[in-house]
C-alpha cells in the first residue's frame, strides 16, 4: 500500500526523485498519466493494468463520455523507468497539465501516487480538511 506525503523538487530535466520508501515498489516501471483534480497519477505497471482492466477497458467507445475519458487517461500516459537515483522523467505535457512548479508533493494514495504542485496540494488539503467529516457522513449514509 502506498501511503504518506513527501515534498520533492522537479529538476531542470523534468525529473522527480521518488521517495525512497516507494522506489522498490516502482522498480519494475511506472506509468504516469493525467490525474483528476489537477494532479498526475503514477501507477506501478501491475496497478495500471488492473485499472485499465477493471475500469477503463469497459468504456464505451461509442459514447462521448467514454471516448473523452479514454483520451484523458491514455493519450497522456507515459511509461517510464526509474534511474539509479530513483528519478523518473515527467513529460512536459504532463507537467503543464498539472501546473507543476519546482516544488512537488508526492502523495501515496493506496494503489498509486499523486504528483501535485506544492501550492496546489496545500490548497487541496485545506479544502479536504474543511469538508472531510461532511463527506464521510454522506458516504456512510449511502452504505445503509
Amino acid at each position: 500500500m502506498l501511503l504518506g506525503e513527501y515534498e520533492h523538487t522537479l529538476d531542470d530535466k523534468n525529473r522527480i526523485t521518488l521517495p525512497a520508501k516507494f522506489r522498490a515498489a516502482f522498480a519494475a516501471g511506472v506509468v504516469v498519466t493525467r490525474g483528476m483534480d489537477g494532479c498526475l497519477y503514477a501507477y506501478r505497471q501491475k496497478d495500471w493494468d488492473k485499472l485499465v482492466e477493471s475500469r477503463l477497458a469497459g468504456l464505451d467507445p461509442l459514447s462521448k463520455e467514454g471516448r473523452r475519458l479514454g483520451r484523458f487517461f491514455f493519450s497522456g500516459a507515459a511509461e517510464a523507468e526509474l534511474d539509479k537515483q530513483g528519478r523518473v522523467m515527467i513529460p512536459a505535457a504532463l507537467i503543464e497539465h498539472a501546473g507543476l512548479g519546482k516544488n512537488v508533493v508526492v502523495a501515496g494514495v493506496r494503489d498509486h501516487l499523486e504528483l501535485w504542485d506544492g501550492a496546489a496540494w496545500r490548497k487541496e488539503m485545506e479544502e479536504v480538511e474543511g469538508s472531510a467529516e461532511d463527506v464521510a457522513e454522506r458516504l456512510a449514509t449511502k452504505r445503509d
